[in-house]
Order: C-alpha cells, then sequence, then structure tokens
C-alpha cells in the first residue's frame, strides 16, 4: 500500500504554526462519529507471535485483523518492537509499513501513536538491558535515572516509537508482590524524586512517559496480582498518589495508565473521582489516560461492575480513560451503539478524542510533512554511550549489607568456589520487563541479544590467578536437594566461597519474581534455604550475593556469612559491578529502597509507618524490626556527620527551615555518602510515621575530605492528610535528623512551627533543595 503526496483532507490541523489544542479541535470538527472512535482504539500485530505477555492474554485471541482494526484511523500500535524478536531496522521497516496502511486506511492521512514497553530499556532484542527499578532506587541517583531515561527515549524516537510505558510510581507496602521488582521502592519521596527524572528525561527525548499505575496497585490484599487495594484514604493521598502528584504537576507527564485493582470497591479504570475529578480538575493533567492492557474488558470479567463489554466502555468513558490498550475491544463498534442509542453523549465523547489528536499534534503526527519512513534506525541499541549508564546505574545499585568480618574486599584468592543457581544465569541479571525474560521464552533457542556475562563468568574475569569450581546447588523452584551435597563439598574445598542466590523473573507464575508471580513468604525461594545453611556452614570464608526483585528475609545469613551484598536485578553489566565490588575495584554506594525483612516480620509493614506498626513490647509477639533498615549501604571507607544544626529553632507555618552538616571522608580512599534528612513529627491531628524521608543527597568525597551539605525544607514537606481529608501543615514541634538509614540515630535539631494551620494543595513545595558546599579538608 503506497501514499499519495497529496492529502485529500487537509486543514487548520495540519498548520504547525497554530497551538496543538486549535489544530486538534479543527481536526476533531471535521471527523464523523466512526472516525473520532477509531482514534481511541489500537492494535497489536502479530501479538500471537508473543507468547502469552500480559494477564490473561487468551481470552481476547479474537481481536480484528490489523485490516480491519485501521479502518477510519488508529489511535496506538502496540509494540511493534516488543512483541517478537527483532532486529532493529527490521522493527524500524515493520513499523514503517504498519503506518503506511494506518495513514492510507483514514482520509485525514492520520497515523497512530507507536508505543512500547520501556521500564528497563527500549523493549525490543539487541536493546540495552538497564537494571530494573528497584536497582536504580538503590543508587539514590536522579540524575543518573534522568540520563538513562533520556538514552531510552533517543533511541525509541530515533525508530519512530512515541510513547513509552514508563515508569512504575507504585509505592511498595507488600514485599511479597511478584511487581516489587518494578518499583523504585517503599518511601513516596524516594520514588517521586526518582521518578520525576525519568519523566523529564524520557520527555526530554520527545517520547510520551506514561505514570502507571494509577493507583494503590501496590496496596493489593496479602499482595496478590490484581487483588483489591487495601488502604485508607490518607495512606492513597500520602503515601500512594504523592509520586504521581509530582510527575504530573512538577514534571509535566503527558499520559497516565490505570491500575488493575478496585479501590474499596470501584476499579480505577472505572473511577471518575480518581481519573477526572482528581487527575484532570484538581492536579490540572491535560494528557491522554491510557487503559493497562484489557483494563476495559476486565470491568465486565473479572470486577463485574458492568453486564458486558459495552457497559465496561460506558463506564471507562465516562470516567475519563481515554484509550484502549492493547488492541480494540469496547471503543469500536459497541462505542459506536452507545452513541447512536444517546447512552453516551458526543460531549463525553469529543473531550477523549480531542486529548488524543492534540498529543499526536504536540508530536509532530498532523504535520504536513510528516512520512511514515522518515526514521533511521540508529547503528547499535546496545551503543557504549547506554553500556556506559547501564554500568554506572549497576556501580551505583549494589549495596554492601554487611561486612563486620572486613571480608571485603577481597585480597588474595587461591581457590573460589561459586555456589547457587543466580551464579551461571544471565537472566538472573533482568527484570520481568526486560526483553529476554518477557518475550525470549517463547522463542527458545534465540540468543539474549546483548552481552550479559554471569556473576560466575564475572568473578573468573576479576581474579584470573584464582582457581574457580562452580556448583549450582540447586535450582530456584522445586524441592530437589540432590545437587547440596556437591555444593557444600565445594565450599569446604575452597579458600573462599562466593554464594549467589536470589531470584529469576518472569511472567504470572514462570518466574520467582515479576508480575503475577507473588510470594506467601519471604523465605529464599525453592531449596535455597537449605543450601545456603548447608554452604555457610561448610565454608571457611564466604560472601553472601543475594541477586533479587524483592528484599527476602536474609539476616539469618548474613549473620552467618562474613559479609553480605544485595543487588536487585541489575541488568546487563551487573555481573562485572558485582565483581568489582568484591575485588575493591568498585567501593560500594548502593543504599536499600526497600528494607530487608526481619527474620519473624510479618507482611505487609515497610519501614514508613506510626508507632504501634513498628515493635511494640507487650502489644504483639510479632517483631516488624528490619535485618537492615531503609537507606542502609556501607562503604570501604569510613564517614562521619558531624556539626548538624538549624537556622532557627521557630519558624511560621510557611517558611524555609534550613538544616546544616559536615560530612566527611574519614577513611583512606575516596567513596560516596547519602546523607538523608527524615521528619518526626511527634503530634499531630492524626498519626504520623515514626520517620519519614524529606531530603537525601550524593556527596563524592576524597579522602579525608570533607564538605557542608544544606538541606532547605519548606514546612510544606511537614503537610499532610488531616481529619477533614484535606492537606494541612500544622503548628508545634517537629524533629529533623540527618542520618544515614532510617535506622540511624543519627544528630537531629528541633524546631517549632509558629501560627494557624495552613491549608496546602498540589500547588505546594514538593521537593527539598539541597546544596552542598566543597573546600573543607
Amino acid at each position: 500500500m503506497t501514499i499519495s503526496d497529496e492529502r485529500p483532507t487537509t486543514g487548520l490541523w495540519n498548520d504547525p504554526a497554530l497551538p496543538a489544542s486549535v489544530r486538534a479541535q479543527a481536526l476533531l470538527d471535521a471527523m464523523t462519529a466512526a472516525e473520532k472512535v477509531a482514534q481511541l482504539g489500537s492494535t497489536w500485530p502479530d501479538h500471537d507471535d508473543g507468547g502469552d505477555v500480559a494477564p490473561m492474554q487468551e481470552t481476547f485471541r479474537g481481536a480484528d485483523r490489523f485490516e480491519e482494526a485501521v479502518v477510519d484511523g488508529l489511535g496506538q500500535l502496540t509494540r511493534v518492537f516488543g512483541t517478537a524478536p527483532i532486529d532493529p531496522e527490521a522493527g524500524r521497516r515493520r513499523l514503517t509499513a504498519l503506518q503506511e496502511q494506518v495513514v492510507a486506511a483514514n482520509r485525514f492521512r492520520v497515523p497512530a501513536i507507536a508505543h512500547e514497553e520501556c521500564l528497563t530499556g527500549f523493549f525490543t532484542w539487541q536493546a540495552t538491558v538497564y537494571p530494573t527499578p528497584l536497582a536504580w532506587a538503590a543508587t539514590w541517583n536522579p540524575r543518573l535515572v534522568g540520563r538513562m531515561a533520556e538514552a531510552i527515549g533517543s533511541d525509541m524516537a530515533a525508530v519512530g516509537v512515541h510513547q513509552g510505558l514508563a515508569p512504575v510510581l507504585d509505592v511498595v507496602r507488600d514485599y511479597r508482590w511478584g511487581r516489587v521488582e518494578e518499583t523504585l521502592g517503599e518511601d513516596p519521596y524516594l520514588v517521586s524524586e526518582l521518578g520525576l527524572s525519568y519523566v523529564r528525561g524520557l520527555q526530554s527525548s520527545g517520547v510520551v512517559a506514561t505514570l502507571k499505575h494509577f493507583a494503590g496497585y501496590s496496596t493489593s490484599r496479602a499482595a496478590r496480582n490484581h487483588a483489591p487495594a487495601v488502604l485508607g484514604p490518607r495512606e492513597l493521598a500520602d503515601v500512594i498518589l504523592v509520586p504521581f502528584e509530582k510527575a504530573v504537576v512538577a514534571g509535566g507527564a503527558r499520559s497516565v495508565m490505570n491500575a488493575y485493582n478496585d479501590i474499596d470497591g470501584v476499579p480505577c479504570a472505572a473511577d471518575e473521582t480518581l481519573l477526572t475529578g482528581l487527575l484532570r480538575d484538581t492536579w490540572g493533567f491535560e494528557g491522554t489516560v491510557v487503559s493497562d492492557y484489557w483494563a476495559i474488558a476486565f470491568l465486565a470479567s473479572m470486577h463485574h461492575v458492568a453486564d458486558d463489554v459495552t457497559g465496561a466502555a460506558l463506564a471507562a468513558l465516562r470516567a475519563g480513560l481515554d484509550v484502549e490498550l492493547p488492541h480494540t475491544s469496547g471503543y469500536g463498534e459497541p462505542l459506536l451503539a452507545l452513541l447512536r442509542d444517546g447512552r453516551v453523549s458526543t460531549e463525553i465523547l469529543d473531550r477523549s478524542v480531542l486529548r488524543v489528536l492534540t498529543q499526536k499534534a504536540e508530536l509532530g503526527l498532523l504535520d504536513p510533512d510528516w512520512r511514515p519512513g522518515q526514521y533511521t534506525a540508529p547503528a547499535a541499541l546496545d551503543s557504549p554511550r547506554n553500556r556506559d549508564i547501564a554500568r554506572a546505574l549497576a556501580e551505583q545499585s549494589v549495596v554492601l549489607l554487611d561486612n563486620s568480618s572486613d571480608a571485603l574486599p577481597l585480597a588474595v584468592v587461591r581457590s573460589i568456589a561459586v555456589i547457587g543457581p543466580a551464579a551461571d544465569d544471565a537472566r538472573c541479571l533482568f527484570g520481568c520487563y526486560s526483553f529476554p525474560n518477557h518475550v525470549l521464552p517463547h522463542h527458545p533457542g534465540t540468543p539474549l541479544g546483548v552481552e550479559a556475562p554471569t556473576v560466575l563468568d564475572a568473578i573468573r574475569q576479576e581474579f584470573p590467578d584464582a582457581s574457580v569450581h562452580h556448583e549450582t546447588g540447586c535450582s530456584f523452584t522445586g524441592d530437589d536437594r540432590s545437587g547440596i551435597e556437591a555444593a557444600v563439598a565445594a565450599a569446604a574445598s575452597a579458600d573462599l566461597t562466593i554464594l549467589v542466590v536470589g531470584d529469576r523473573s518472569g511472567m504470572f507464575g514462570e518466574g520467582t519474581s515479576g508480575e503475577g508471580c507473588d510470594v506467601g513468604a519471604l523465605t529464599l525461594p525453592g531449596a535455597q534455604e537449605d543450601l545456603v545453611d548447608a554452604v555457610l556452614d561448610a565454608a571457611h570464608q564466604s560472601v553472601l550475593v543475594a541477586v533479587s526483585g524483592r528484599p527476602y528475609a536474609i539476616g539469618r545469613h548474613a549473620r552467618a556469612a562474613d559479609a553480605t551484598l544485595q543487588a536487585f536485578f541489575p541488568g546487563e553489566e551487573g555481573s562485572a559491578a558485582i565483581a568489582g565490588v568484591l575485588s575493591g575495584r568498585i567501593n560500594p554506594s548502593g543504599h536499600l529502597p526497600v528494607q530487608i525483612p526481619g527474620d519473624l516480620a510479618g507482611q505487609p509493614g515497610t519501614y514508613l509507618a506510626p508507632p504501634l506498626a513498628l515493635k511494640s513490647d507487650g502489644v504483639s509477639n510479632i517483631d516488624p524490626t528490619p535485618a537492615f533498615p531503609f537507606g542502609h549501604g556501607l562503604s570501604y571507607t569510613t564517614f562521619e556527620i558531624t556539626d548538624v544544626g538549624v537556622d532557627q529553632a521557630a519558624v511560621p507555618v510557611d517558611a524555609t527551615i534550613t538544616v546544616r552538616a559536615t560530612v566527611s571522608n574519614t577513611g583512606d580512599r575516596p567513596g560516596t555518602l547519602v546523607p538523608q534528612l527524615y521528619l518526626t513529627d511527634p503530634v499531630a491531628s492524626v498519626t504520623r510515621p515514626v520517620r519519614q524521608l524529606v531530603a537525601f543527597t550524593r556527596v563524592e568525597l576524597a579522602a579525608g575530605e570533607s564538605c557542608a551539605v544544606e538541606f532547605h525544607v519548606h514546612t510544606d514537606m511537614t503537610s499532610f492528610t488531616g481529619t477533614d481529608l484535606r492537606r494541612r501543615v500544622e503548628p508545634g514541634g517537629i524533629t529533623l535528623t540527618v542520618a544515614r538509614s532510617a535506622g540511624d540515630p543519627g544528630s537531629c535539631v528541633q524546631v517549632r512551627l509558629e501560627g494557624d494551620p495552613r491549608t496546602v494543595d498540589h500547588t505546594r513545595t514538593m521537593t527539598t533543595a539541597v546544596t552542598v558546599r566543597r573546600g573543607r579538608t
């Protein structure tokens, strides 16, 4: 199918000099009802070739053929690159051909928005696999996350992709949930700062960022995927919504994806209060709301709040859900029928179509010179630039949990036993939303497409003079313990044992972490608990390395090992980062974005909790104290935080408080410290967290170097949702603590807020500015 040089129907919408909103309105006015409805739909070419890569995919095999789906136009093209292995140039040609068919099938020659997943990089074969988001979070480095997102966006834009389905802004509330690996941790401030950087980075490359999952997805009952959210209005407002609010208000995010769950009985895909009242009317969001895959049909088939897909389409459109993904079900003929019988007004339809057309105008898709073939594939999607960023992220994400025996960095070692199922499996480096773990399992025999040495490979490279012996010991799943005896023998005969355990990510029960891979307990999967016990008991000297997608209760193992590292799916450069930390080539600087739970800690439970959710002697026999606290991370050098003070002991309820501290590297090698500022509100009108992160920064220090750090905390940062469900700053005393983790006593200052309670909204200050002043040695 070819495209003529002339557009049969042209108008103001083709004029790039006009505002996008004016162009979109002009095009909307020229469209028929069928053409309008077509802009709200999507299609997934070749989705049957990719295996089951979305929940309950088999239920919807009856999608329209591509030629039928594009009649009168199309809103979005789904995962042209991310469905089956295809090299970059072939993918570009395929997308060009599909877009040619789309524009030829509608009289306005309007192309579709092409979207792809991009949580751990451009979701396609041969593209860089960056660390999973939980590993980004362990860097506590928003600037580096922004660089990564910009690189991802530039690769996607280069081949004609317009929208990326990331970042995930769900705040972790229960470590048993399978999608913990996709999150940025358990603190809303950390999540929001990193998420904001991702949004700005991706969109700076011209690719629309999609915030997901809106909202409450991570609070599912018993940590089960899709289960109802368990949260009250204050937890929703003060924990769950904070990252979305910042990404919309401060980051200008251009798309939002609904969550699958319901909140108090109302599915998010049909929640007008959430999708319109809060998101648009309160926060001022002007972009598009897209459905998570098949979420509209799920309103009927899973939530049972509609009789059929027609009723589901009615509920979703009225709520403010604009685009149906991954292909059209309710937003096709059922929506046209609703228009014909008057159950959906033209005004409701037009508001969603106008949003889609405005976004297409902003992306340049209505410009007269736009052509499907204008994109050229980059020479490589796993470029040196990308690998440099992936390497920096991996190196900064490795967390040294314990080194009480001073076993690390390793001295000269003659013999090393490398044991465990995660030691010699490259897929253990990747999350479930990486192409190798998400798609390639459906294409056996296809190579990874990127160079990703295993941990075993990297140890051999890092310690070339050592004799290295490997035993798997056991698998990630199942009860087979037949390999433990050989693992024990290997450990007993080696000078050093490196035990590499954890997860291999997958989808819907095909992994030990990932979407639909929830767990009932936080013990290591399969027979790994027995493997670790036996090997640590036999080893002369041991290092435990957890490579996982969630935090496991490994505290007792860490006490038995000489040193312990935690790496959250560190990506294609992750093995070299782990080996570099072991040797001392890299000084570890990662800090935990989630706690490592204690031996008997129940779930759900994170550090962000009021007094009665924490250890309470005489009240409960369950001790939720973590083995390693949120924010924890050790180094091979030593640091001090001194001279903590505040500029004023009392300020008005609308003011900025400056907290000062001196941070010093008192050791003999360069290192990076992450000073963290925590808020405590001892007495308030509702229960408040014992500690809550309100600021942080990364400070690189040479040996013997000191510098001054200033945290400029606006009193808005002390606000919370009161009994009237309005956010407020209350007068009274607060404590601000500069510490190295949520469990570190740190150094605190007291400040009193004076005046009347003050109501704040989405225009409040949401980020604490931090100044680092160097020159002190």
